[in-house]
């Protein structure tokens, strides 16, 4: 069931000592001043800085929670049958799925990118880096052509961050995983005219 952050996100992390998995339903971005955090939690202002040092330490959390959500969420389909092409797709519709169920996550990673800078570049160096030695490892497995480079890792990632959006948070008019058929067929082919496309 998708949490939200409305004054249960403290109270979670108090729990759970800093681990957060929040929604987001804030519109606002005052509604993340720690005042505002712990006045919808129902407790102290001083409950905030016990678990986080600042606003930005709270976004940190966040962004490294949403991170680790996504990288346990897609890790188990990627063993699968089929080549790193097949597994790229099954990896495309768990994160259409995962976003589907947290829609948070794009206002989260989004807010991160002013509040906390560093997580928000964390959180995407990291899965460019998951990518990265995936085609790596495919490439040395000889399932696709090389030299592999992390442009095509940063296109992988920047296509599976568009397609969440499109298919997960404005709209889920599409089975994911036709969509994810839609990019695999992309990656393996191309846009060139080819036969047997």
């Amino acid at each position: 069931a998708p949490i939200r952050a409305d004054g249960d996100t403290l109270v979670w992390a108090l729990e759970r000592q800093n681990r957060l998995r929040p929604g987001v339903e804030i519109e606002d971005r005052e509604a993340w001043a720690p005042a505002c955090i712990t006045s919808r939690a129902g407790v102290a202002l001083g409950s905030f800085y016990t678990y986080f040092d600042s606003k930005e330490s709270l976004f940190r959390a966040l962004v490294s929670d949403m991170s680790g959500q996504v990288r346990d969420y897609v890790a188990p389909v990627l063993a699968g049958e089929g080549d790193q092409i097949d597994a790229e797709g099954r990896a495309l519709a768990a994160f259409l799925s995962f976003a589907r169920q947290h829609k948070e996550i794009y206002r989260i990673i989004d807010e991160a990118e002013f509040v906390a800078p560093d997580a928000w570049q964390a959180h995407y160096g990291t899965t460019v880096d998951r990518i990265f030695d995936r085609l790596k490892a495919a490439e040395a497995r000889g399932e696709i052509g090389g030299p592999v480079d992390e442009a095509q890792a940063w296109a992988i990632m920047g296509m599976n961050v568009f397609l969440g959006l499109r298919y997960g948070v404005l709209g889920e008019e599409r089975d994911v995983g036709e969509i994810a058929d839609v990019v695999n067929a992309m990656l393996r082919f191309g846009l060139g005219r080819q036969a047997g496309r």
